[in-house]
């Protein structure tokens, strides 16, 4: 069985130290690629330097996430935009909205989210999209780029059926985390309607270990946890979660 994680912040400081470890962690569990997302201009070396170092196994992104649309969110898009015009990355993102911790520049993540939207259509690049506390924000902020051609995935949803349903109906994925395996997130049945076709795995590593590692530092060896819980879902044998999911994720990125 082959899987992809297809969110993971392996350039974490959290993570980094061991990363040799993590990665045989995550071979031994048949994920064989891990897709990095841009945050900031503070993670663009190590995350280039873990995608030169293992070519195969770690894939970057690029963008700027809405947590850190800040005072100089146009200087980091003026990093970003230099990074997308000296070489092709799989995808823009972690891009977004984000209305849970701060609400301060909510008008400069509008604009953020905006640039990078037209930047994914410009290049032919699809996006990755980071949504919290604003998920009927942000699928009004998506669908006029949709009619542009625009494609991704809402990474780590954790939305009702209804928001699901609203994003493959514009033809974007849904990516799954630890969160789908919380006995009291309701992902678990928001999703179990949602055809295959339209649902990538993903851990968003170190952040929301599935159980039964919560509490701990996640790691993309982990995500078994995670497609094990599809299975039992979709009522579907682990490797057709594997095969599916995995071409789901070599579709949208073009790997």
């Amino acid at each position: 069985m082959r899987f992809i994680d297809t969110h993971t912040h392996i350039y974490d400081e959290s993570l980094l130290p061991e990363f040799d470890v993590i990665l045989d962690n995550a071979k031994s569990n048949g994920i064989d690629k891990m897709i990095m997302p841009g945050i900031d201009s503070n993670c663009i070396d190590d995350m280039l330097m873990l995608e030169s170092k293992y070519p195969n196994q770690c894939i970057a992104m690029m963008g700027l996430h809405p947590c850190y649309v800040k005072e100089n969110y146009e200087q980091e898009l003026n990093i970003v935009a230099s990074w997308l015009a000296k070489r092709k990355f799989v995808a823009i993102g972690e891009i977004g909205l984000d209305f849970y911790w701060d609400k301060t520049f909510t008008e400069q993540q509008y604009k953020a989210f905006e640039i990078q939207m037209q930047w994914a259509i410009d290049y032919n690049t699809p996006i990755v999209i980071h949504t919290r506390n604003a998920m009927g924000e942000t699928i009004e902020a998506v669908k006029p780029y949709v009619k542009k051609g625009l494609r991704g995935a809402f990474h780590c949803f954790s939305g009702s059926k209804e928001s699901g349903q609203q994003i493959i109906e514009m033809g974007f994925y849904l990516g799954l985390g630890g969160v789908l395996t919380y006995k009291n997130a309701g992902v678990a049945e928001a999703i179990k309607d949602i055809p295959m076709e339209w649902l990538l795995l993903e851990t968003d590593a170190p952040y929301l270990p599935p159980v039964p590692y919560r509490g701990k530092r996640n790691e993309p060896s982990y995500m078994i946890e995670v497609a094990k819980k599809l299975a039992e879902i979709k009522q579907v044998p682990l490797h057709e979660i594997a095969a599916i999911t995995t071409a789901n994720a070599e579709k949208l990125f073009g790997i």
